[in-house]
Formats: structure tokens, sequence, C-alpha cells
């Protein structure tokens, strides 16, 4: 296994000979594979979040993925709706339910005896309380998505590495046996 290894790996440095190669040019030696190096800000991440917690969805502006505010728009949005909804029928039931017991016959909930009142009111204050659970909840993940994605622009993702599902026939069983191929081009 471990002298397996070890030809794996010279084949690997004499195959790729060519990647530490230089071309000629009148003036001189250019080396062929030279790697663009872009400055990482440290504070991206963090900046990020700050603008999303400030504002949510001015992360994702901040990181340029414009693609995603009508994801945290709608995600707020729906979500702060079914809040107000629920809160303003929480409030008509109950405020139905005390003026019931104050005597007052005139509401517009005649029909509905008091359990049914009651019911109706811990049906909506736990959709109340469920909606500003999810709003809070799409908020942080919110901040969370901008700052991860931040990090993730920091890193080097291109063509020249891929990691791919590969299918070959094995030579001793003569069957497809699925594997896993990596690239890596100089």
């Amino acid at each position: 296994m471990i002298r397996s290894f070890y030809i794996l790996f010279f084949v690997f440095l004499l195959g790729n000979a060519s990647a530490f190669a230089q071309t000629q040019i009148e003036e001189g030696l250019i080396v062929s594979d030279t790697i663009k190096k872009s400055e990482i800000n440290p504070l991206a991440p963090a900046k990020a979040a700050f603008y999303s917690a400030v504002f949510p969805g001015m992360g994702q502006v901040y990181n340029k993925k414009y693609w995603k505010l009508p994801l945290v728009y709608g995600a707020l949005g729906t979500t702060i709706y079914f809040y107000i909804s629920n809160n303003k029928k929480y409030h008509q039931y109950r405020d139905a339910y005390k003026r019931r017991l104050e005597g007052f016959t005139d509401d517009n909930y005649t029909y509905l005896d008091n359990s049914r009142l009651i019911s109706a009111q811990k049906f909506y204050q736990k959709n109340r309380d469920l909606s500003a659970l999810l709003t809070g909840l799409f908020y942080v993940l919110n901040i969370v998505d901008a700052n991860v994605d931040a990090h993730l622009m920091q890193f080097n993702v291109n063509d020249k590495l891929t990691v791919k599902p590969d299918f070959y026939r094995n030579d001793f069983t003569a069957k497809q046996d699925i594997g896993l191929c990596v690239t890596l081009k100089f």
C-alpha cells in the first residue's frame, strides 16, 4: 500500500514536469503558470453580517448575490404578514369573549359559544407565536447566509479542480464500478 503510494507520487511529479516549464521571449524568461492572487479582506464576512443585521438583505447586496433578495424579502414578508393577520384575529376573538363576559350580546360572533371563542383565541395565538418565531428564524438565517457567503467568496473555486463521479470497467470482474475522480489541472 505504501509502496504504491510512493510510486504514484513519483509518477505524479514526473508526469507534471511541464507545469514548471518556462517560455522564451525576446526580453527574457517568463513563467507560464503564474497565479493571480486576489486580496482577501478578512473583515468582509463581518461587514456582510452587520449589513444584514441592520437592514435585511443588505448583506446579500454587499456580496453581490442579488438573486437572494426576493428570497429574503419573501420569507420575512410572508411571516410578518401571517403574524399581523393572526394577531388581528386573536384580538377580535379575545375582545368578543371579553365583551360577552361583560354582558354584551351585540358582537359578530353570536353563533359561537364561549368554549369556541376560547379555542379560537388559542388557535390564533399559537399561530401568531409560530409566525413570530419563524420571522426571527428567517432574520437570523439572513445574517448567517450573508456571513457564510462572504466567507465562501474568499475561496478559489475554478475549473482546474473538479470532483465528479466516474464509471469505469473493472478488468478483473468485467463489471461496471463507480468511483470518484479528482482532477487537478496545472
